[in-house]
């Protein structure tokens, strides 16, 4: 077997698994979108959003919880550093329990030398996902938000954003057309500098950097896009795409734009996690739910990956619970692998986060 379950984590509603080290010592924080509450029927968009992220810290070989961060409904954390300084970057899609306030404040701390410190506040619109990266000296940092439901009013600007650092703060760079962003994946082929953008109800989308702005490349799906995934194998370049209400699919660099390589999968796909390790290339495909979000089925199975002969080998499959995140760490020189899962197949959010040493 690859996976070996390591140690569980109790959390609620997790929706990502955000490794990072600071002076040496490791952490692992959770974000989490919800808690049940009692004598209230069962909904994955229900439940009370004032959960905060757990922060874990490994010793002795298991991790124990170590702090929080302040975050309501909690989807995505960022680490990243500037210089000398270490930030972390929350996004939340939501706060309260019934009625939900969906325009809410994005935090990004700074590390003080002892604890995360509030730095600086976006307004955001039912945030999902943050991402940063760098072209030259250049730093930007990426906000995939939005919903499109009748019910649900925007305050904050509306549309996905990207911000440029100014050598104190982030600033407005550049508003995108997604409505209901979901994942960010930045990377370079050629010198070239390429944006994955996928999102819900509009085009998932490549945008490449024309020294001035991301302009529009390449289109991978109309809707229900979830996550892009790049990487290289003998000097070949691919980019795996995930589609929750569709193919999950592998793309190959023709070397003028992405073509179709390899079908994955079905409906259910999230997120996708390539994990290295010393001989082998693998992916880890997880899946979410099926169905509709009023009756969905959560306890599916994820799957992983082996690069074999140009393509990817389905080599197992792992059971897991309205699953959200991977993310693959090192420690006392082991390889593991952190999966969150937010739902029961009951449709509550306390679900343990779990930690598997990865054997491939």
């Amino acid at each position: 077997m690859i996976l070996t379950e390591h140690q569980r984590l109790s959390t609620t509603g997790a929706r990502a698994v955000l490794p990072y080290v600071i002076s040496g010592a490791r952490y692992l924080i959770v974000p989490q979108l919800s808690k049940d509450v009692e004598n209230t029927p069962a909904h994955m968009n229900g439940g009370d959003s004032d959960t905060g992220a757990p922060i874990f810290k490994w010793s002795a070989g298991r991790f124990v919880e170590h702090d929080s961060l302040p975050l309501s409904g909690g989807e995505d954390i960022d680490y990243f550093q500037l210089g000398a300084d270490q930030f972390l970057i929350t996004a939340g899609v939501r706060s309260g329990h019934g009625p939900y306030d969906y325009n809410i404040d994005q935090t990004l701390f700074k590390w003080s030398g002892s604890r995360w410190e509030p730095y600086q506040a976006f307004p955001g619109f039912a945030a999902k996902q943050w991402h940063f990266f760098k072209i030259g000296d250049r730093a930007f940092l990426c906000l995939a938000q939005g919903v499109t439901l009748g019910h649900i009013e925007a305050k904050n600007p509306r549309t996905s954003r990207i911000f440029e650092w100014s050598g104190t703060r982030f600033v407005d760079f550049q508003s995108l057309d997604g409505q209901w962003g979901y994942n960010w994946e930045s990377f370079q082929i050629d010198g070239r500098t390429f944006l994955g953008y996928a999102d819900h109800v509009s085009d998932s989308l490549l945008f490449k950097w024309d020294g001035s702005a991301f302009v529009p490349f390449q289109s991978f799906a109309p809707k229900a896009g979830r996550c892009f995934r790049f990487f290289t194998v003998d000097d070949k370049h691919y980019l795996a795409f995930a589609n929750i209400q569709g193919d999950s699919t592998l793309y190959r660099w023709d070397g003028e734009k992405f073509q179709s390589h390899q079908r994955l999968s079905g409906p259910s796909g999230r997120e996708l996690r390539v994990v290295k390790t010393d001989k082998q290339l693998y992916l880890v495909q997880i899946n979410f739910i099926e169905g509709e979000p009023s009756a969905p089925k959560t306890d599916l199975k994820s799957r992983i990956y082996r690069w074999e002969k140009d393509q990817f080998s389905l080599v197992e499959e792992f059971a897991t619970a309205g699953a959200t995140d991977a993310a693959a760490f090192r420690a006392d020189g082991r390889l593991y692998l952190a999966v969150s899962n937010s739902l029961t197949p009951e449709v509550r959010f306390r679900t343990d986060t779990i930690i598997y040493s990865f054997n491939g």
